[in-house]
This record gives structure tokens, C-alpha cells and sequence, in this order.
């Protein structure tokens, strides 16, 4: 499932992906993995863009669908 409010965020803090990925210490293309839905990180790296983003993990992770 594509994580369609993470690049929301990433894009309000004008961020580009390779940004994100150097704020948290991870590859760009783990950030568009994400974003796309093909890569699940780790809750450990979740909380790390959630602080980069100053979001908390339900704003960003959470499946509402749950």
C-alpha cells in the first residue's frame, strides 16, 4: 500500500527524497520503497522519519483500514 501521507509530509517540509534518506541514514531509494509500498522499514527507522518529519507514527504509518 502506498504511503501517500508520508510523501505529503516529506514534500510540506520541502524535502526531497534524498534528503529524508540522509536525515535518517538510510538510501533514497528505501524512502521511495516506502513511499511506493514495496519496502516495510522497521519501526525503528519509522520513528526516526517521524522525527525528521515531526510527525508522530499514527499520522504517518497507521492503515486506517485496520
Amino acid at each position: 500500500m502506498k504511503n501517500l501521507r508520508l510523501k505529503a509530509a516529506r514534500a510540506a517540509k520541502d524535502l526531497s527524497q534524498q534528503a529524508l534518506a540522509d536525515a535518517v541514514g538510510v538510501s533514497r531509494q528505501t524512502i521511495n520503497g516506502i513511499e511506493k509500498g514495496s519496502y516495510n522499514p522497521t519501526i525503528r527507522l519509522c520513528i526516526a522519519i517521524c522525527k525528521a518529519l515531526d510527525k508522530t507514527l499514527d499520522e504517518l504509518f497507521w492503515e486506517e483500514d485496520c
